[in-house]
């Protein structure tokens, strides 16, 4: 009978054992929490970590909503409050229903659009201003937009967003609202993922300065946006809220996003 003890790194058996057992486990980590989370359409798992948190339930880091320090670019140049664009007065209105004229090939002759870009029609007008003024500026980047709003006066930009703003919204009539089928980060949000309810903010009656209604807006359009904010490719939002609500969306729930406002 041999002597050799059965629990004992001198028995080559059981190195061999608890060395595949121990492979076995790191490829079955490997899998579950770094090659499933990152294959799973979540882009913007830069990190291992990321990856190893995403799995584990844990919520995304949240980045603080401090201005950029010395010698960084500021993501938007407008201030927004509650009173930045003042009382509507008739003039300026008027002026912007002119000024709009040049507008209606891809916004609509009543501000909602034919061609798949924002409805302007029934925007806050301070979400509309702050825009224009992001396209100008360049900090919202935009081969289209940015030539045309050059020439523009920061008084013509005010004007447009109240003419704008003074516009009812016209509904899409193919389309029927799904008020039964609210998606949960709608309702809800994901608060294991910091992700806030989506109707927090952009609720119609909800009345926050620059915030747009998304009811009615392009799937396209609004998907585009959606994966900017995720990717990088859009920053204007001076506080981070958008690219903080999307960096843990995966490209399936920007999707299931869109179709939802789009139908509204």
């Amino acid at each position: 009978m041999s002597e050799e003890r059965i629990f004992s790194l001198g028995n080559r058996w059981f190195t061999w054992s608890v060395g595949a057992v121990v492979a076995v486990a790191l490829l079955g980590a490997m899998v579950a929490f770094v090659w499933l989370p990152r294959t799973h359409a979540q882009a913007t798992l830069a990190s291992l970590w990321d990856a190893i948190c995403s799995a584990a339930g844990a919520p995304a880091p949240f980045q603080g909503a401090a201005l950029p320090g010395p010698g960084q670019r500021n993501p938007t140049g407008v201030i927004v409050s509650a009173t930045m664009m003042g009382p509507s007065e008739a003039n300026s209105i008027g002026n912007g229903a002119t000024l709009a004229m040049s507008c209606t090939m891809c916004h609509g002759a009543r501000g909602t659009s034919p061609a798949g870009t924002p409805h302007l029609a029934g925007q806050p007008a301070s979400g509309t201003y702050k825009q224009l003024r992001d396209f100008a500026s360049g900090h919202r980047p935009s081969a289209i937009m940015q030539p045309l709003v050059m020439s523009l006066s920061d008084q013509d930009m005010r004007d447009l967003a109240v003419y704008y703003a003074s516009l009812e919204r016209e509904r899409i009539d193919a389309v029927e609202p799904s008020d039964t089928d609210t998606p949960r980060l709608v309702r809800n949000g994901d608060p294991m993922r910091a992700i806030g309810a989506c109707s927090s903010c952009h609720s119609p009656h909800a009345g926050r300065p620059a915030t747009p209604v998304l009811e009615g807006l392009s799937e396209i359009y609004l998907r585009d946006q959606l994966a900017a904010f995720r990717d990088g490719r859009r920053s204007n939002d001076i506080n981070r809220q958008m690219r903080n609500a999307v960096q843990a969306l995966s490209d399936q729930e920007i999707a299931e996003l869109s179709r939802y406002y789009a139908s509204r």
